[in-house]
């Protein structure tokens, strides 16, 4: 991209904008050859647009010869900037504003570098390199150390990589928010899960349940195991079991359970879905 940005008809606005926004912000500016204000803003823009060099993509829609654009995003006043992200608009603003108003603006729509690298993180979860995956958002928790949203996906792959003391101790510095305690509380039991997967082996607790069926804790230690390993289909059996004879063991930390694993097995639908009717059949 020129560092001047491009310019764009009714066209290869799609092109230009609605497909490049999926993986770059663009900042289009509505502009038209009579408009004073425009003349104003459009050197700010440009600016603006070289020093950020290519963090955003800068896109000029002349107004009064596309108007079909126009029209189609609502544009009456000029200048009109307007901003897009994943393909669609997300917020703009009206008139020549200050330089500083116009960097404000940009800012909120580029990532932070902690967001870069939690983003770059996903990218290599997503090809399987969960090493590097996990630095990438050590290195995000040290860029912002106050974005917990981060340290929830550092926790998560540390579960995963079964370095349990060290996962506990980023949870422990996630601060109470509403927006993210429910995937909080999700952790905190797949940590307690991956804990109990570690405290004994299987053949022992199976022997130990063999020997004295009804001993829950003995049961519920069973499904935790099962639990910290992934089998959540054997740690629910576990789990039912408990509430089919006591629905009330330890204040329904059976029944508590089995709704963690089914966040944790959220993405297994049909698996939740079976044993979410079993609950209520055991309940009933």
């Amino acid at each position: 991209m020129a560092a001047y940005g491009v310019d764009a008809t009714n066209d290869t606005f799609e092109h230009e904008v609605i497909e490049a926004s999926k993986s770059t912000p663009v900042i289009v500016d509505f502009w038209a050859p009579w408009c004073g204000p425009c003349r104003v803003l459009k050197p700010i823009l440009e600016k603006v647009a070289a020093e950020y060099d290519g963090k955003f993509k800068l896109v000029k829609v002349n107004s009064d010869e596309n108007q079909e654009i126009a029209a189609a995003y609502g544009i009456r006043s000029i200048p009109d900037v307007m901003a897009f992200k994943d393909g669609k608009a997300v917020s703009h603003f009206l008139g020549a504003v200050p330089e500083s108003q116009v960097r404000a603006f940009i800012d909120t729509l580029i990532p932070s570098p902690a967001e870069a690298e939690r983003a770059a993180a996903a990218e290599l979860l997503a090809a399987g390199d969960v090493a590097a995956a996990v630095e990438a958002l050590q290195k995000a928790m040290n860029l912002d150390p106050a974005n917990d949203p981060v340290r929830l996906d550092l926790a998560a792959l540390l579960i995963e990589l079964k370095r349990i003391d060290e996962a506990e101790t980023v949870l422990e510095a996630v601060k109470p928010n509403i927006d993210i305690d429910a995937r909080l509380a999700t952790l905190q039991a797949a940590l307690a899960f991956a804990r109990a997967a570690g405290s004994a082996s299987e053949a022992e607790l199976k022997a130990k349940l063999a020997a004295n069926p009804a001993d829950h804790e003995i049961r519920f230690g069973l499904a935790g195991l099962y639990a910290g390993t992934k089998r959540f289909r054997e740690a629910l059996d576990e789990l039912l079991e408990i509430v089919r004879c006591d629905r009330n063991w330890r204040d329904g930390e059976a029944r508590k359970q089995i709704v963690a694993i089914f966040n944790l097995a959220e993405n297994q639908s049909d698996l939740v879905s079976d044993y979410r009717r079993k609950l209520a059949s055991a309940l009933n």
